[in-house]
């Protein structure tokens, strides 16, 4: 196999399943070596997600790229410099982060910002933003002294525009958050060659959204009948935003978001 990030070592966080592995599995097409990094690299079967292989970064192997694992919270300073050292003795280099570790995991509260505990304040904020920030801080330096690197954030259509109601209030504030650090990093990053971009999704049709579709009320027919495309998203409607973004074809974009949406923000806030 040959292809345009032939050479390129690449981070994923959150690559067990989901987005997170279909952005890992299309950066092994490309070219790139993939380290695969999440709080459980057996994520997949909690939500009946069928692997090509024993793991993700088995999958990879088969591809014909090395990859490996690295397990740990990634809100916590300690593993995500493990995961850079163990990235760095593995492969010796690091030119593309994807931040796509979090999510809307409030555990003990409603939707609503007046229904948020402090705790599933803390975990929202955790999970989405300072993991980010620290994979962002880890992996500047490594990038900057090769002169060279594309990172990828990972926001949502929640942290664009609110949602009817004010539903997943903190967790779009969380996402929100993630897409002005993408701006400010892309402003400080630039100079030295890194560009620093962000993704948007909608409504993706992964394994997960799928199994709890009827007991959140996501990914019904009515949400996407209200969308300009009139479809849910899949993860290859994902992928190929990311293929973009650590390409040559996005060289002089930088301090970006883009909505993969279908269409549900037309007027961001």
């Amino acid at each position: 196999m040959t292809g345009r990030l032939d050479g390129k070592v690449a981070i994923v966080t959150g690559a067990a399943r989901g987005l997170g592995r279909a952005y890992a599995l299309k950066l092994a097409e490309l070219g790139a070596d993939v380290v695969i990094a999440d709080v459980k690299l057996d994520g997949a079967k909690d939500w009946g997600e069928t692997l090509g292989a024993e793991s993700v970064p088995a999958e990879i192997v088969a591809m014909g790229r090395r990859s490996i694992g690295v397990e740990g919270d990634l809100t916590k300073p300690d593993n995500v410099t493990r995961l850079f050292e163990e990235t760095m003795k593995a492969f010796g280099r690091v030119d593309i982060l994807v931040n796509n570790a979090g999510g809307a995991i409030a555990r003990e509260s409603g939707p609503l910002a007046t229904e948020t505990t402090q705790a599933d304040y803390d975990l929202l904020m955790d999970v989405n933003l300072r993991s980010c920030l620290l994979c962002c801080q880890a992996a500047a330096p490594v990038m900057t002294a090769q002169g060279t690197g594309a990172i990828v954030n990972i926001t949502s259509q929640t942290g664009v525009s609110m949602l009817p109601g004010g539903v997943l209030a903190v967790y779009g504030a969380a996402k929100a958050a993630v897409a002005s650090l993408t701006r400010n990093l892309a402003s400080q990053l630039g100079p030295k060659g890194i560009r620093v971009n962000a993704i948007a999704p909608g409504i993706i049709m992964t394994a997960r959204v799928a199994t709890q579709a009827a007991q959140r009320g996501i990914g019904t027919n009515s949400q996407a009948e209200s969308l300009p495309l009139r479809r849910l998203g899949t993860v290859d409607d994902l992928t190929g935003v990311l293929e973009f973004l650590v390409t040559d074809q996005s060289r002089y974009v930088t301090g970006q978001v883009i909505c993969a949406d279908g269409g549900a923000v037309l007027h961001p806030n």
